[in-house]
């Protein structure tokens, strides 16, 4: 069975006990894993580990020897409770196995817990998990967490949220990663410890929201952003000698300036994890969206081929032309 947001939502909230199990994927690993572990964690409880009532099965791990699954749903715990076998990473590779194992399942056998990467429709793991009246298949895409998805995360902290803030939650969920999101409400759960029962103020957010990245990173986006191309070249042999990474100037560059098309597309919505606010506003408006549309295209191809495993070129070389070249398209 297919599951949309709220529905998804809903399963993973609340799994049912007797059914087959669900396949969880998406391009956001860690999207990906947050809602794998919330489902495991509502299924299982919090002691599964410990009674051995939950199985892990890395995908290659299955490859080498395909009887690990079956074994593992038909094996008998020690403990009482459900229990679920999770596969870790599957593809089409052990897509067969999986399809198999799903075919000799039996209620009472444990459930069976599959994530993988961006799934293709004519997947064969994919299809045969929506076409199961008794499993589910459930996308995970790269939209934020909706107002009911907030409210039960702040109802696992402890916390609420009211008016004003409950809006702010919502921009800063917006612009966060879902785990950068998650530690946010970690931090103000620990924060409010001696206020516990009284609702989260702006105030408590805008002291637990997480700041930008060090000052050497800051320097380098701005310069960017601002389109000063003269002067990367030294600022990215400082970056260099202090050991930052290519990949990191990348997600970061990334980040910036998504925050850039955010607040060009929204003009006055909050903007969180920066430092100085004003000076977004204003690089936002110097580019425009269609500009920063451009640029998040040259971002996101730049970013592919430093991870890519083909790659020859240095990768500090590659990260530097990308943001002279950016400069350069910003002034043009």
């Amino acid at each position: 069975m297919k599951l949309g947001r709220r529905d998804g939502a809903g399963i993973v909230a609340k799994p049912p006990p007797d059914k087959l199990g669900l396949l969880i994927y998406g391009s956001d690993a860690m999207r990906v894993a947050l809602k794998r572990q919330e489902y495991l964690k509502a299924l299982l409880g919090p002691a599964a580990e410990e009674e051995m009532r939950l199985t892990r099965i890395p995908a290659g791990d299955l490859r080498r020897e395909p009887a690990l699954l079956m074994d593992a749903i038909k094996a008998v715990g020690f403990f009482p409770g459900p229990r679920a076998a999770f596969i870790e990473g599957a593809n089409e590779l052990v897509s067969g196995i999986i399809i198999e194992t799903l075919s000799d399942w039996q209620p009472g056998d444990a459930q069976i817990v599959v994530t993988a990467g961006d799934l293709k429709k004519t997947s064969k793991l994919l299809k045969t998990f929506e076409g199961h009246r008794n499993a589910y298949a459930w996308g995970i895409f790269d939209d934020p967490p909706d107002r009911g998805e907030i409210e039960r995360l702040l109802s696992d902290a402890k916390l609420r949220a009211d008016g004003p803030a409950m809006a702010s939650l919502e921009d800063l969920a917006r612009s966060l990663d879902p785990g950068d999101f998650r530690q946010t409400l970690e931090k103000l759960s620990l924060y409010k410890l001696s206020e516990a029962g009284t609702p989260v103020s702006l105030q408590d957010i805008a002291a637990c929201a997480p700041a930008s990245v060090e000052a050497a990173v800051d320097d380098i986006l701005n310069i960017v952003a601002e389109k000063k191309s003269a002067q990367i070249g030294p600022l990215m042999s400082r970056l260099q000698s202090q050991g930052v990474n290519a990949v990191t100037l990348s997600i970061m560059a990334m980040r910036h300036f998504r925050t850039l098309h955010r607040t060009a597309c929204t003009p006055g919505a909050p903007i969180w994890g920066v430092r100085d606010r004003d000076r977004v506003q204003r690089q936002s408006r110097d580019w425009g969206v269609n500009k920063l549309e451009t640029a998040l295209g040259i971002l996101t191809d730049t970013d592919l081929q430093l991870r890519s495993a083909g790659q020859t070129a240095p990768s500090m070389a590659i990260i530097e032309r990308t943001f002279i070249r950016l400069a350069m398209f910003g002034a043009s």
